[in-house]
């Protein structure tokens, strides 16, 4: 089974980088019947995968990466779910170090939780269904690339109740660290247009961060990304303000 997505995943990239059968087939010095039929009969060697892999610019392991991101189908928890994650301190902290692609072995190097006491968590994510628990304690993450907590559902309104107001009263000078507040007046559509960057830029951290999970974990930094964007009404100026003008939340 994985053999036929891992080429399923290969005859997608191919088609993405407009190449052909005939491509292939140059590439690995056979012919084109030889590579169609290398396909409908899934019998690649190591060497030929990695020799096509070259040719679209890709390593063996990038193409693993797409093929577990094509079966990522959760893009949203359910209000059940969710709540269920944020009851638990020690369940939150696991499903945001496994978001990031942690192991088991960096939970517990890290963190003071137990080998027994982490299992448990991932078992419960499993059972909620980010995560499948794999042989040997493996993490295989099923969220989609487009994944997001529920609109001021109970993982939001914990990280506003709890962990927003540290955020944002934190230092924000020094590597790694930027804070801007913009003011201005937009028109409806320049402000659609806005979010939909900002959408862009957010699924670009996304990619990002994705790319480098491959990566040492000494080698990376938990980075916590927030953008906001909304008509907002200062409340101290209410009194100055004619209600007609003012702007609803």
């Amino acid at each position: 089974m994985q053999t036929a997505l891992l080429l399923q995943t290969l005859k997608q990239c191919l088609k993405a980088q407009g190449k052909t059968y005939a491509d292939v087939a140059q590439t690995l010095d056979l012919s084109e019947a030889s590579v169609k039929r290398m396909f409908s009969e899934q019998h690649f060697s190591l060497e030929r995968l990695d020799r096509v892999c070259d040719m679209l610019g890709m390593e063996i392991s990038d193409l693993v990466k797409q093929m577990d991101a094509s079966q990522a189908r959760i893009e949203q928890l359910s209000h059940r779910q969710e709540s269920e994650i944020v009851q638990d301190v020690s369940l939150i902290l696991v499903t945001v170090c496994v978001f990031n692609h942690w192991t088991m072995k960096n939970i517990t190097q890290y963190f003071t939780l137990s080998e027994e006491e982490c299992v448990l968590k991932l078992l419960k994510l499993d059972k909620i269904g980010i995560i499948e628990l794999l042989p040997q304690n493996r993490i295989k993450l099923l969220i989609s690339p487009n994944f997001s907590w529920i609109e001021n559902g109970p993982f939001e309104r914990f990280f506003r109740e709890h962990v927003g107001q540290e955020y944002f009263n934190s230092n924000f000078h020094g590597e790694h660290r930027c804070l801007r507040v913009l003011n201005g007046a937009l028109s409806n559509a320049s402000a659609a247009e806005f979010q939909r960057k900002l959408l862009r830029l957010a699924h670009e951290f996304g990619e990002i961060a994705r790319e480098e999970s491959t990566l040492p974990i000494e080698s990376r930094n938990g980075v916590t990304l927030v953008m906001a964007m909304r008509n907002w009404d200062y409340g101290f100026f209410d009194h100055l303000v004619r209600p007609e003008y003012r702007l609803k939340s």
